[in-house]
């Protein structure tokens, strides 16, 4: 399905006058300038939302020219559309295109950012995202324990730091059963700490980190549990207690 969506995406762009050439792109008005993949996409990935489809439709090719350019600014585009007057986008259409590039097999750093600095840090948007990435069928990540189950929960769970406690915690107390995810859950409560928009309860999370199985000398998990002991919530909102805690750990 992914590399159907690839070559949908590409030959839109063709049929935009943009193509594919070995060091980037070039546009049919320009072909002595290449572009970036950068540069396309904010050109470009906001048309797919005028195209005259119907918005699932629209949808699918957005997520098909993120897959292709592997550009964060694609995301930004998708999200814009699901806001303005003609939003909100498709849920159902919108998440699994969210979740199965998740559990891809190669790198989607464009997704994952996404996810933290649009989708998580926004209050009014972090509770269903969230819910729909991970915190919905968490249960069944544990029970089946697939490794792409595994990796979009690991995924998830390390850009987790500013969705807020309380939607987060029942999920992460699940993982918890899964030494599998122990790893990603410890970067969890570290971007939950030291994130500007970072959100935890220090003696809570300081209960779940102390039943992750990690190995010997993880860097910087004697410092975590200090200043989760000392009960601070949060790097910005305590400025020198990192800073102490590596004092006294040293």
């Amino acid at each position: 399905m992914e590399k159907q969506a690839v070559e949908t995406a590409r030959r839109w762009l063709a049929d935009q006058g943009v193509s594919q050439v070995r060091d980037g792109w070039v546009s049919d008005e320009k072909r002595d300038v290449l572009l970036t993949a950068n540069q396309v996409a904010h050109s470009w990935a906001g048309d797919v939302f005028a195209e005259d489809l119907d918005a699932a439709d629209q949808l699918r090719l957005a997520f098909g020219l993120l897959d292709l350019l592997d550009d964060y600014w694609v995301t930004c585009e998708i999200r814009f559309a699901n806001e303005d007057a003609e939003g909100p986008l498709p849920a159902d259409v919108l998440w699994d295109g969210y979740r199965q590039r998740l559990e891809a097999d190669r790198d989607v750093e464009a997704v994952t950012y996404s996810l933290w600095v649009d989708w998580f840090e926004d209050h009014t948007t972090s509770a269903t995202a969230f819910a729909e990435v991970l915190g919905n069928d968490i249960d069944r990540v544990v029970a089946e324990r697939s490794e792409v189950l595994l990796r979009r929960a690991r995924r998830v769970l390390e850009c987790s730091g500013p969705v807020r406690w309380t939607l987060k915690e029942p999920t992460y107390r699940t993982a918890v059963r899964l030494p599998a995810l122990h790893p990603a859950l410890f970067q969890a409560f570290r971007a939950s700490f030291h994130d500007v928009y970072g959100d935890l309860e220090p003696a809570a999370a300081l209960g779940l980190l102390d039943k992750l199985d990690l190995p010997a000398g993880t860097q910087h998990l004697a410092e975590l549990r200090h200043v989760l002991a000392a009960g601070h919530k949060n790097h910005y909102r305590s400025p020198g207690a990192w800073d102490d805690a590596v004092r006294s750990c040293s």
